[in-house]
């Protein structure tokens, strides 16, 4: 089958999450990724590993259907090298600290002279501007520093991280889509571009959201313009939205033993007697939608009172029925098997000779007209000379005395 992005060349640079999970999710829509690593590898390839002499899942699950070649973009001959390849590829994606492309001789001006058609895509913590700029980031202080934290977890606790990696995948995503939109203008202008993507930027869109609620805090307040008064409190887990929405403890109260509803108008008196008869569906302090919203501290309490008494199960499965809105917390264990997740292929097993068998998470994109089916991340250096043959065109004398001089492994 023909796939979305077969014929695009992608060199990939990137390490750790941010980057290589936007190139892992391009290499899935069909394009070439070649991953160009240091002697000593992705550092995330050494990052809790499970086991002497095998590659962490950390790197294996954010660098599948990609190849591996090895150059020492430390030397000379190995940045004349990457321009040679780069030459070659539609896109190059990096993901350094602030400034080391330009001391490593590959800044942006440098790439577009050699290859005007070169896309060049850049994530950075703080982006190319502003008084953050030279600042490192992870994808925790992107969560800190772009808001999220102080907009999760509950009004009387800290400040949360959210356990959904929106600084680092979430950024490469935004990447990805920035990328797929200069391969479409290049198609006009026939000339490459920069495409920069800012962690801190990317969790303030990724909480776009809060935004609205802190200008309807600011008018409701005091009808001053928006933006002009505090911070947005935490909610816990309400829904911060029109409709009410909370979790709710099930039985038997396990750490995961929770389900969570958003109460629509329409499905409250067949939830409200289902849960408590004809008293609930007339009781006035949950009559209509504005009293319920007023009262949900009371409403939950009632919720709950019953839920307490069946599994999250058993619940879900009962409110579904009533056209409730609803879904159980499940846990990786649970999600590990569920039957949903594995008809959709969100949770792949793959072979690897090297590890054994292991499994990633899949491709939460499909396309009816695109498919790539996901093989296992490279080794290291894996495809050196296979790249060096085909692209760069060197014969066998020549990468052996690039390999001789520690420039290639």
């Amino acid at each position: 089958m023909e796939t979305s992005l077969h014929g695009v060349r992608i060199l990939d640079l990137t390490h750790v999450q941010a980057g290589p999970s936007a190139t892992q999710l391009l290499a899935w829509l069909g394009a070439e990724v070649i991953k160009v690593e240091p002697p000593q590898g992705d550092i995330t390839r050494h990052h809790l590993r499970h086991a002497d002499g095998i590659d962490s899942l950390y790197f294996s699950m954010l660098n599948c259907n990609k190849q591996s070649v090895v150059i020492d973009l430390k030397q000379a001959e190995g940045v004349a090298l990457l321009l040679r390849l780069a030459e070659r590829c539609d896109v190059l994606v990096e993901n350094f600290a602030p400034g080391v492309m330009d001391r490593l001789g590959l800044g942006w001006e440098t790439l577009h002279a050699a290859q005007p058609g070169l896309i060049v895509g850049s994530i950075k913590g703080f982006g190319d501007t502003g008084p953050y700029k030279d600042l490192k980031a992870y994808d925790n202080i992107a969560q800190a520093m772009g808001g999220a934290m102080s907009v999760t977890g509950t009004a009387d606790g800290t400040p949360t991280v959210s356990g959904a990696q929106i600084g680092d995948s979430g950024t490469g995503l935004h990447l990805a889509i920035g990328l797929l939109a200069a391969l479409h203008q290049r198609t006009r202008t026939g000339l490459g571009q920069r495409v920069e993507c800012a962690m801190m930027d990317a969790v303030m869109n990724l909480g776009r959201i809060k935004w609205r609620d802190h200008q309807r805090l600011a008018h409701g307040q005091d009808g001053s313009p928006p933006g002009s008064v505090g911070d947005l409190p935490r909610a816990g887990h309400h829904s911060g939205g029109a409709l009410p929405g909370n979790t709710v403890r099930c039985s038997p109260e396990g750490p995961n033993d929770y389900l969570y509803i958003v109460l629509q108008d329409d499905t409250w008196e067949p939830l409200a007697r289902f849960l408590g008869g004809e008293a609930l569906a007339r009781d006035l302090r949950f009559a209509t939608p504005a009293a319920r919203h007023r009262n949900q501290d009371e409403l939950w309490s009632c919720i709950e009172s019953v839920t307490r008494r069946h599994t999250k199960t058993e619940m879900f499965e009962a409110l579904t029925r009533l056209g409730v809105a609803c879904g159980p917390v499940l846990g990786t264990g649970e999600l590990a098997g569920n039957e949903h997740v594995r008809q959709r292929g969100m949770y792949v097993p793959i072979d690897d000779a090297r590890r054994g068998p292991w499994a990633t998470v899949g491709m939460p994109i499909r396309l009816s007209g695109s498919k790539v089916d996901i093989v296992r991340a490279p080794y290291l250096g894996e495809h050196t000379d296979t790249v060096l043959h085909g692209l760069a065109e060197l014969d066998d004398a020549a990468i052996q005395a690039l390999r001789e001089r520690r420039v290639i492994s």
